[in-house]
């Protein structure tokens, strides 16, 4: 027996406006925000801050590349420990065996090396990349989004959503052009 396909819950994905300015998204951003929508997304052609504040966006790619930085100094220090303490210990010109300050040069590369590492992929990885397909690229005017135009959208997974009430709330709102995006 086969288990039958979930249905989405709305027919939409969501809906999207086309704003002008980044002024006026930023101001829909904040009404849609007060109005109670929690699950937005938005999409202009440079970056801007006060929109990923807006939106409640944190950063944890620092965290990441922390990580990937701690983990690297200690491969890079235990592998040299490993090598001239307890694989193959050799005196050499009178110096211990541990002696730590001949392991920082290498240890300072490991370091750097991981953190560049999983900064790659965590970016990719936070970005959700590769995405070949994503349902808002069936909008026509969204080509316009690595140009000159500002779009926001409210995705049908936020609690909030109704068909008939966000797309009333998004049109009133004055953008250039509302679209509901197909999954």
């Amino acid at each position: 027996m086969s288990a039958t396909p979930k249905r989405p819950k709305f027919p939409v994905y969501g809906y999207l406006a086309e704003f002008d300015g980044d002024a006026r998204l930023l101001e829909a951003v904040r009404a849609a925000r007060a109005k109670g929508y929690s699950v937005m997304e938005a999409y202009t052609p440079l970056p801007m801050e006060e929109i990923a504040h807006e939106l409640g966006y944190k950063n944890r790619l620092p965290w990441i590349v922390l990580g990937g930085a701690i983990v690297g100094a200690l491969v890079g220090y235990g592998m040299q420990y490993y090598a001239s303490v307890i694989s193959y210990p050799m005196n050499v010109g009178g110096r211990p065996l541990h002696s730590w300050p001949s392991f920082i040069v290498i240890t300072f590369e490991t370091t750097i090396l991981f953190a560049a590492i999983s900064a790659v992929l965590g970016m990719f990885a936070l970005n959700g990349l590769p995405q070949p397909y994503h349902p808002v690229f069936n909008v026509p005017s969204f080509e316009l989004a690595s140009r000159n135009r500002f779009f926001l959208m409210i995705l049908s997974r936020d609690p909030r959503f109704d068909m008939q009430e966000t797309q009333e709330f998004l049109a009133g709102l004055g953008p250039v052009s509302l679209a509901g995006v197909d999954h």
